[in-house]
């Protein structure tokens, strides 16, 4: 067996896939024996596996008058060398770049040669909105490149880090993002009653949505697409997670007549039982680097329907779904509807996606590739 290794993983623990990548991580790592500690500015809204290999340390931000904005990025970096130090890491895995490689970087100036090597993986919007904008720009690269090894989860996002961060991108590690296809799973018989009972008991297709509520998503474009698939097939819709859009996107369906609907069911780390039992997934989103909720989707035997946008396309495969022009709400909606309107067919997608899910994302392949990554950085700062 070969030598269990000392990892760090800082993240933002209940913001999007990044977050879900990273507490699944955890969990994975730690079951394999390795010793994990997962660092972040609160508690991880995913459910991690109860092991004395795997500990959480919440990073502890001070606040004072004279901070307009609490210096979250020096209170990462002290608390990555506090653990660091202390648990004698081999390694540390930094997932979002903004500030997170920042931080990182600095604590690993402060550790010198105690300092464990580094891997950054890059998530998305880090690369394409944020870390490219020229207020964080020249500062995320420098931190980014500084890094023993950097890994994206799809090919789309290598090309925009090499294009936007001037990375070399002959050198960045495409690592598929997985999904626990035992927890997202088919049901063994189908039965919709705790889904319908969110609709008072009313049968009929029900559409799910994923997602953080931010602009990005276009959560109005899912009331639109509903109200548009509501003028032949007779479906509601259920929202999980929440953020900054949410209110709008409420204040949309009570606009567009269809509050009665949509169900928001807010931040939920359990949804898993619900969305096995729909019958299509949505995703609106005007850029998607992955797609992690598509994938839970897919791993639980529901097609996607979404804009084929960033990554989505190396997600989605021919057959698991339908994949639209991005921002044609009206197409969209159609492809729903021919799908509502033919059991067999959308059916057959849902067999599909959970083959497709199956093949290609189990959480066991990507660990492999990250433990591999893994040893090859702290035997690369041996030599």
């Amino acid at each position: 067996m070969s030598q269990a290794l000392g990892i760090g993983i800082v993240c933002y623990a209940r913001w999007g896939g990044s977050g879900v990548v990273a507490a699944e991580l955890a969990s994975g790592l730690a079951a394999r024996g390795h010793r994990v500690h997962l660092i972040a500015a609160v508690p991880p809204s995913r459910r991690l596996i109860e092991s004395e290999r795997l500990r959480v340390h919440v990073v502890e931000v001070p606040d004072y008058p004279v901070f307009e904005h609490p210096p979250y990025e020096l209170a990462l970096a002290n608390a990555i060398v506090d653990v660091s130090a202390g648990a004698a890491l081999d390694v540390l895995h930094v997932h979002y770049a903004v500030p997170h490689a920042a931080a990182a970087h600095m604590a690993r100036q402060v550790l010198g040669a105690a300092a464990p090597g580094c891997v950054i993986t890059l998530h998305g919007s880090d690369v394409t909105r944020v870390g490219s904008a020229p207020s964080y720009r020249g500062v995320t690269r420098f931190a980014v490149a500084a890094a023993d090894h950097i890994t994206v989860p799809s090919e789309f996002l290598r090309r925009e880090a090499e294009q936007r961060l001037a990375l070399d991108g002959a050198s960045i590690e495409v690592i598929p993002n997985f999904v626990d296809t035992d927890r997202f799973a088919p049901p063994p018989q189908r039965d919709r009653t705790r889904l319908e009972a969110l609709f008072d008991g009313v049968p009929g297709p029900v559409l799910f949505h994923v997602s953080t509520l931010r602009a990005v998503k276009r959560p109005t474009d899912l009331i639109d697409a509903l109200v548009a698939v509501r003028e032949h097939v007779p479906a509601r819709l259920v929202l999980v997670g929440d953020g900054p859009e949410r209110a709008a996107a409420a204040a949309h369906a009570q606009a567009r007549d269809v509050v009665d609907h949509v169900v928001f069911l807010g931040q939920r780390a359990e949804f898993a039982e619900l969305l096995r039992e729909a019958d299509a997934f949505v995703l609106t989103s005007e850029t998607e680097s992955f797609g992690v909720a598509a994938l839970e989707a897919l791993s639980a035997g529901v097609p996607v329907f979404a804009y084929g946008v960033g990554g989505v396309p190396e997600v989605v495969a021919a057959g698991t779904g339908v994949l639209v022009e991005p921002l044609d709400v009206a197409a969209l909606a159609r492809a729903l509807v021919e799908a509502l309107r033919d059991p067999p067919r959308l059916a057959g997608l849902g067999a599909a996606a959970r083959r497709h899910a199956l093949a290609h994302f189990r959480r066991d392949q990507a660990l492999d590739r990250y433990e591999a990554c893994f040893r090859r950085v702290v035997e690369g700062r041996r030599q």
